[in-house]
């Protein structure tokens, strides 16, 4: 069969149940794609429904682990399983992860990106802080280091989601 690109698509595509493509490739610990048959780090699987109690440990635990790509993923099943008005909450956690990922890949310009725009979606949070979230401190950690990333004086270490 031949795509609207002229390209030939291929049937040995990995895919998933519903038939959308997939990669299988073994990844790193930050989500980069290994060469087929590399040992690479147990992923996280996709489209699991947690409580935000059960969200919010797995990805600090990851985080804790140095993994923010599969913290990431942790948030990304939260944000798309949310209803409003939590939806743009979990997206903001699930791009303060990404930020993280691009920071510890050597990306600092798409780290500051994605740290700030993380920071934009969960502010309109800060007066409720919903599920425990110390959404002051995630703030005042976001932008102070992209602050820093921005300005080449600073690592990012990973943040505490809950006060302790």
């Amino acid at each position: 069969m031949v795509g609207s690109s002229g390209n030939r698509e291929h049937d040995d595509r990995d895919r998933d149940g519903a038939g959308r493509a997939r990669n299988a490739r073994p990844r790193d610990a930050l989500g980069r794609p290994l060469p087929p048959g590399s040992a690479g780090v147990p992923r996280q699987p996709e489209g699991v429904l947690r409580s935000p109690g059960a969200t919010l440990a797995q990805a600090q635990q990851l985080l804790d682990d140095g993994l923010p790509f599969h913290a990431h993923e942790v948030f990304e099943d939260a944000w798309k399983a949310a209803a409003e008005p939590d939806r743009a909450l979990w997206k903001g956690l699930a791009q303060l992860a990404v930020g993280l990922t691009h920071a510890a890949r050597g990306n600092p310009t798409g780290a500051v990106r994605l740290l700030r725009r993380g920071a934009d979606h969960i502010e309109p949070y800060l007066p409720e802080s919903p599920h425990g979230i110390d959404l002051g401190g995630l703030l005042r950690w976001a932008r102070d280091h992209a602050a820093a990333l921005e300005s080449g004086t600073g690592e990012v270490p990973m943040p505490r989601l809950r006060r302790r």
